[in-house]
């Protein structure tokens, strides 16, 4: 009889307590059981130790030094939540999102079906203020380096998979370059290889302070984000040896970002 790949969900949490009881309650109604929790607490000033030290079934880390970089805060959870953690399979959430109760069955089958499958990628729907809205793949105008990017709690790895990666992304000079574009450059490039479930499967949540929030489409945070990303992809590519060359979006960012 095959064994049952065992689970690890890794919480990365700031000040996120108004969300905490759902994100967790998501996880504890899910149709596959053999899983645990672990939830990383990156110095909350609000109320979220008292609440996550109700459920009895959780791993708590208490993290008291941070960075004021919240990209680089969000990788040093998942760096510490790792290494306590005991599962075959590594599944990422932030602590304001939460999953479908099928998810975990769900994704734990495509690996079992798909046994080169290092990564697997989910569809989120988005949850703004009392709405709720499908997030489908759009082929995109202008051609980039990278694919849509699935938000981090839609982002599923193998343990082996996961440790190589981090160790490839984790460069601290692009503080505005979160894991899931790193994730998904690591996937595309090194891997080559994007495995993608094609159903909405995590409730990701957009608020006044998430960090999404603070990119409004072509404005000029958002500008400087994506140059940002640029540069990280062509550090990451040299490091690599991937053959970098620049496209018609790097070229109209750096033109553009000239005159911010």
């Amino acid at each position: 009889m095959q064994k049952e790949p065992f689970v690890s969900v890794l919480i990365a949490n700031y000040n996120n307590s108004s969300y905490i009881q759902q994100c967790i309650n998501s996880l504890n109604s899910q149709t596959y059981k053999n899983l645990e929790i672990i939830f990383f607490d990156d110095n909350s000033s609000d109320n979220s130790l008292e609440i996550i030290k109700k459920f009895s079934n959780v791993k708590i880390i208490e993290n008291k030094i941070q960075t004021k970089f919240g990209s680089l805060n969000q990788l040093n959870a998942f760096r510490k939540g790792i290494k306590i953690s005991k599962g075959d399979l590594i599944f990422l959430l932030d602590s304001d999102d939460y999953f479908k109760n099928e998810k975990v069955e769900k994704i734990v089958n495509y690996f079992k079906n798909n046994k080169k499958a290092e990564i697997v990628f989910d569809y989120p729907f988005i949850v703004e203020n009392k709405n709720i809205y499908t997030v489908r793949n759009n082929n995109k105008i202008l051609k980039t380096y990278w694919p849509y990017i699935h938000p981090t709690s839609c982002i599923s790895i193998k343990r082996n998979c996961f440790l190589e990666m981090l160790d490839l992304v984790s460069y601290e000079d692009y503080t505005d370059v979160w894991i899931d574009l790193r994730i998904c450059l690591y996937s595309k490039y090194i891997l080559k290889d994007f495995h993608i479930m094609s159903e909405n499967l995590t409730f990701y949540r957009k608020t006044m302070s998430n960090i999404s929030s603070k990119f409004k489409k072509f404005s000029k945070t958002w500008w400087k984000r994506r140059r940002q990303a640029h540069e990280f992809f062509q550090k990451f590519s040299q490091d690599n040896g991937i053959n970098f060359n620049k496209n018609l979006d790097f070229i109209v960012t750096k033109i553009i970002c000239k005159f911010l």
